[in-house]
């Protein structure tokens, strides 16, 4: 079929839609709508056999519904309505929660339902329950509502009405922060958690520290640290420590409160945002091996069972900050000094790595020079990987990646991909020329053409494709909960084969064998050539582009590259192993679809 999906925003959600669908054969076509007529002008234009809206704050005209089947993608089970569904869940503790297609009319969330799958709510953030959990539910939603729409004789499900007789519709209002506010001399932990997590990473928990009002991203429970509720203990790896009644929360971020006619504001590092105002604390690091009776927090940890070494890092949003790079390569070398024969990279639930980091650039007295530290800092760790010689390593992508991310993942030996995960292996759309060794890893893997064509298009594709292309080696059927031990279970089978010595072996060979026909180094030359060019010239497009994307200001209208041109926007994707999954993509230059 031919599927036009309509959105406020091509965020994960969309583009793990976008991707499969088109993995199952369809034609999608992209719009981005901030209005009733500029929907109404996306249907008209693309007369689309089916619309689908994955996430949509603009309520779709009657004119539209009316004429054409519109299926809204609603982050609730069937029966709860209303804008602030996850953040209800989490906040009251729910422990099971669910994803329901409806078809959209008069009344919001009321219309009949084509598919409904239910999904658990495990203690994380709301960011990460949307990527995983409820991102799964919602595929498998989706693809049911529009098998059934596509067989023809499916009738759909109609909702009770409010009042009926046996109905369970609630109806709940936008969660404010009034509602999610903290009162820290007298809330527990785990109620801070719940807080803090039902509001990441958007809206943030609003709050006063230091004299000053900024929202908090993002909460961890301390086990050891105590101290008056509402004081800052401890720093540790750019978060701060802060008591509650009855123990102490690590906050990773914050966010300044807006003024009223000053640019947005973003979220940083909460050390590095509170800068001066923060008073003197200890930095309590924590130990890098991991320790599973303890509660501590830590964004790098590492654990050893038999000849596996496991060596996961989980930041926020999954940017990569200078820092963040240095710690994660010392954390490596030391993994690597250990006596295994497999070591893993990553293998957390949520982002893998979406590369440089776009916000503590933007802060940055001088943000060409921090992206320039930045660049050779995650390309430093891009190296240790790629020169590793005496163990197999093993990229393990729980969560999605993108641009510098994708590439570190690419320098392991063998690349395990959850099933659920979205990959973006390009960075034209930040206008960069990108490092971290693409132009070694990106060909080797998919050959030169895939590789020119995955960075031209800049589409999102999915693990299966990932997995015809050559991009991954395994993608890995589990739930996001499952996804560790499974790769634990994985990686000891793999260091028990009596060929993982003769690899190990063929790897060092390899790589002297490359050494002797183009240096590693020559890649990397080559591409920061091209990326300090591009840093250090206050006119190159990335620097407006990085501001836009950091304060999440709205592009105009449709990127061009998401609606290739009509005579192949019809054509279904092949499943060949070419790889021709996310379509041709139209010209750099080509104008946007509109102001909408």
């Amino acid at each position: 079929m031919h599927l036009l999906l309509v959105a406020s925003a091509f965020n994960s959600l969309t583009q793990r839609v976008h991707a499969e669908l088109r993995d199952h054969g369809h034609s999608v076509a992209v719009e981005l709508v901030r209005h009733a007529d500029c929907l109404r002008e996306a249907v008209r234009r693309h007369a689309p056999e089916l619309v689908v809206a994955p996430i949509l704050k603009t309520a779709i005209p009657q004119d539209v519904w009316s004429a054409q089947t519109c299926l809204v993608v609603h982050p609730g089970p069937i029966g709860d309505r209303g804008p602030s569904s996850l953040d209800w869940a989490i906040h009251e503790d729910a422990a099971e929660w669910g994803v329901t297609v409806l078809q959209a009319e008069a009344e919001m969330d009321a219309g009949d339902v084509w598919a409904s799958v239910v999904c658990a709510v495990p203690p994380v953030a709301k960011s990460d329950l949307y990527h995983n959990e409820v991102a799964d539910a919602a595929l498998a939603a989706v693809l049911l509502a529009v098998q059934r729409f596509a067989g023809g004789t499916y009738v759909p499900w109609r909702q009770p009405g409010a009042g009926e007789a046996g109905t369970t519709v609630r109806t709940r209002p936008y969660l404010k922060q009034t509602d999610r506010r903290i009162d820290w001399a007298s809330e527990s932990t785990e109620t801070v958690l719940r807080k803090l997590r039902a509001a990441d990473s958007q809206p943030g928990v609003l709050d006063e520290l230091l004299g000053a009002e900024w929202y908090l991203h993002g909460g961890h429970p301390e086990d050891a640290l105590r101290g008056r509720p509402g004081t800052l203990l401890a720093t540790r790896a750019g978060a701060v420590c802060r008591a509650t009644t009855d123990g102490a929360v690590w906050i990773p971020e914050v966010r300044p409160r807006r003024v009223p006619g000053q640019p947005a504001t973003f979220k940083l590092p909460a050390v590095q945002a509170l800068g001066d105002l923060l008073p003197p604390l200890p930095e309590h690091p924590a130990p890098l091996l991991d320790d599973p009776a303890g509660r501590t927090w830590s964004d790098i940890r590492y654990r050893e069972d038999g000849q596996v070494g496991v060596l996961s890092f989980s930041f926020p949003g999954g940017a990569m900050s200078t820092d963040q790079c240095r710690r994660l390569l010392a954390a490596y070398r030391e993994a690597c000094s250990r006596p295994t024969s497999v070591l893993v990279l990553g293998g957390g639930r949520d982002f893998f790595s979406n590369g440089i980091h776009l916000n503590v650039i933007e802060a940055a007295d001088d943000p060409g020079g921090e992206s320039w530290a930045n660049i050779n800092a995650i390309d430093d760790l891009v190296e240790a990987v790629l020169t590793t010689t005496d163990r197999l390593v093993v990229s393990a992508v729980g969560g999605n990646a993108a641009a510098g991310g994708v590439m570190l993942a690419l320098a392991a030996d063998e690349v395990w991909c959850r099933s659920g995960a979205v990959l973006n292996p390009h960075y034209r759309l930040m206008g960069l020329y990108g490092s971290e060794y693409w132009t070694y890893t990106l060909p080797r893997r998919v050959g030169s053409e895939a590789a020119e064509r995955l960075t031209r298009e800049a589409l999102p594709v999915s693990a299966n494709a990932a997995l015809r292309l050559g991009l991954v080696d395994r993608v890995v059927e589990s739930t996001p909960q499952g996804f560790v031990r499974e790769v634990g279970r994985l990686a000891a089978q793999l260091a028990a084969l009596p060929a993982t010595p003769t690899r190990v072996r063929e790897k060092k060979a390899e790589l002297d064998r490359q050494e002797s026909v183009k240096p590693l180094a020559a890649f990397r030359e080559k591409e920061l050539a091209l990326m300090r060019r591009t840093f250090f010239d206050p006119d190159a497009p990335y620097h407006a582009l990085r501001r836009a994307f950091v304060r999440k200001e709205a592009p105009p209208g449709t990127p061009p590259h998401l609606n290739p041109p009509a005579s192949a926007s019809r054509a279904a994707p092949s499943g060949r192993r070419t790889g021709r999954v996310t379509g041709t993509a139209a010209a750099d230059g080509a104008p946007a679809q509109g102001p909408c």
